[in-house]
């Protein structure tokens, strides 16, 4: 584990209610990078995966042959989600910064 374990948790935590946590930590923490990256990657990452998730299942929910599609489409957002989540909060309680692919140059690039 590297860097302060204190801090490492807090950036783990921004992960913990996915969009959530990250948009909380975000507003109370100013200075530190670490954290800050952690939080905005999860506000922005899972922000953006829970509004896929709602567009195709009210696009196309309603729709009776469709439907099993999307559920199944809706099942594989949701496994990936949880795959990603638990990996993330690994990581950033490691002290790594991982940075998810186009989230985390993006991320990046607003913080500097």
């Amino acid at each position: 584990m590297r860097g302060d374990p204190g801090r490492n948790f807090v950036a783990a935590l921004s992960y913990f209610v996915f969009f959530l946590t990250g948009l909380a930590i975000l507003a109370v923490e100013k200075d530190d990078k670490f954290i800050r990256f952690h939080a905005m990657q999860s506000f922005y990452g899972f922000g953006l995966i829970f509004a896929v998730y709602i567009l195709i299942s009210i696009t196309f929910g309603a729709i009776p042959f469709v439907k099993i599609l999307v559920n199944f489409i809706d099942f594989g957002i949701l496994i990936g989600a949880l795959i990603l989540w638990g990996f993330s909060m690994y990581k950033a309680y490691n002290g790594e910064v991982y940075k998810w692919p186009k989230i985390g140059a993006f991320v990046e690039k607003k913080l500097n």
